[in-house]
């Protein structure tokens, strides 16, 4: 039989005493988050290809519910050759690109997208960056960082990540 918690949502027999443990350890954030969408929430995930995903046991993209997270994205060509060595305009437009594809295979669109990070090379660089950020995003509007980084190789200007809440237009969260 099924109960109720203090936010209303379901929650098998038992587990008031784990949400009074999550509560009393600080975790009511978390604890929610996880009843919101309790029996329900969507869990995918996407590989890119990329030569680290196998050896590192992670995936291009993760969706937990609503929430969508991309990791590190590079201008890595499928043929393993780095696109555009040295710009970084066009390596952000091109791993924008394959953000947008990894987002689509989750079930996301560049338009759920709210925050991006972007790691570059040379900071002297950043202005390119923010030119092909704001082209791609420019109707989203994200919230964005960039952060000085070496990256892993030579011509490598930048690598960028993304996360996404999935909505629809009036901004209801979709599970």
């Amino acid at each position: 039989m099924m109960g109720t918690d203090a936010l209303g949502a379901s929650k098998p027999p038992g587990e008031s005493e784990w949400g009074r443990r999550a509560a009393a350890a600080g975790t009511r954030l978390h604890y929610r988050l996880l009843r919101v969408g309790y029996g329900s929430m969507t869990v995918r995930s996407a590989s890119g290809g990329g030569r680290f995903e196998e050896l590192g046991a992670y995936v291009r993209a993760k969706r937990v519910g609503p929430f969508v997270f991309v990791a590190g994205t590079t201008a890595i060509e499928p043929s393993g050759r780095l696109h555009a060595p040295g710009d970084t305009y066009a390596q952000t437009l091109y791993a924008f690109g394959r953000v947008e594809r990894a987002l689509r295979e989750v079930g996301a669109e560049l338009r759920h997208v709210t925050r991006t990070r972007a790691f570059l090379s040379d900071l002297r660089t950043g202005a390119e960056y923010v030119r092909a950020h704001g082209e791609v995003f420019a109707d989203v509007r994200p919230v964005t960082t960039g952060v000085g980084a070496g990256l892993t190789t030579p011509g490598m200007m930048v690598e960028v990540e993304a996360d996404a809440v999935i909505h629809d237009p009036d901004g209801n969260v979709l599970y």
